[in-house]
């Protein structure tokens, strides 16, 4: 045990009293008092309030180990949250380039069929146009198909018109001739008049008949 004198052990209590410093520590356990009531309860309040301060200390140590643990766990949350917006925001940026990637075909496929379109527009343009000069086309053959066979017609009947016209002016020129030497030579012109009369009468209603075809076949075609 330690043992303090009278005037120690009063230094001690009235630095307590003023200053309120006291003794802290196992050290208040082992000083002996030595009948001195007042130094006594010096000592027993030393005791006490480093019991005090002891179990505050213990409290405050507790309460920062609470709280490291707790800062543990927030620091061990912060990194699972930081974590997964990383990933997060991989996934975002991946999606991103995903999304651009889309639209560049996207675009790529809509100017293709911006392009197939004006090909096939341009396409159907030179179609019609192929068309309109094949009709034209046909309309011209057909009209030189038609012209070819009226100029046909027309020669063909110039022929048949020239034809019969010959045929019956040599056989009105050779009737008449032989009635005109028949009358000349005093013969009978019974016989020949009435055949030439006939004859006449036979060539005008051909000569009428021919020009009635034509005039019906020229009808006819230019109804056709």
């Amino acid at each position: 045990m330690i043992v303090f004198d009278k005037n120690s052990q009063q230094q001690l209590i009235d630095l307590n009293k003023s200053k309120n410093i006291a003794l802290e520590g196992n050290i208040a356990k082992v000083i002996d008092a030595d009948d001195n009531i007042e130094f006594k309860e010096y000592l027993d309040f030393c005791i006490s309030k480093d019991k005090e301060i002891r179990r505050r200390r213990l409290e405050i140590t507790k309460q920062v180990q609470i709280q490291n643990k707790e800062l543990s766990e927030l620091n061990l949350e912060n990194q699972r949250i930081m974590t997964e917006l990383q990933n997060t925001l991989t996934s975002v940026e991946e999606s991103k380039s995903q999304i651009e990637l889309q639209n560049r075909e996207l675009t790529s496929w809509k100017e293709d069929n911006q392009r197939i379109g004006q090909e096939l527009r341009e396409s159907m343009i030179k179609s019609e146009q192929a068309r309109i000069e094949a009709e034209n086309a046909k309309h011209v053959a057909m009209n030189d198909l038609d012209l070819l066979q009226k100029k046909s017609q027309t020669e063909l009947i110039s022929v048949i018109v020239k034809v019969s016209l010959g045929v019956i002016i040599t056989v009105g020129v050779i009737t008449t001739i032989m009635y005109m030497i028949s009358l000349y030579m005093n013969k009978d012109t019974q016989i020949i008049g009435s055949t030439w009369s006939n004859m006449l009468g036979i060539l005008l209603t051909n000569a009428f008949s021919i020009i009635g075809t034509i005039m019906g076949v020229k009808y006819a075609s230019k109804e056709n």
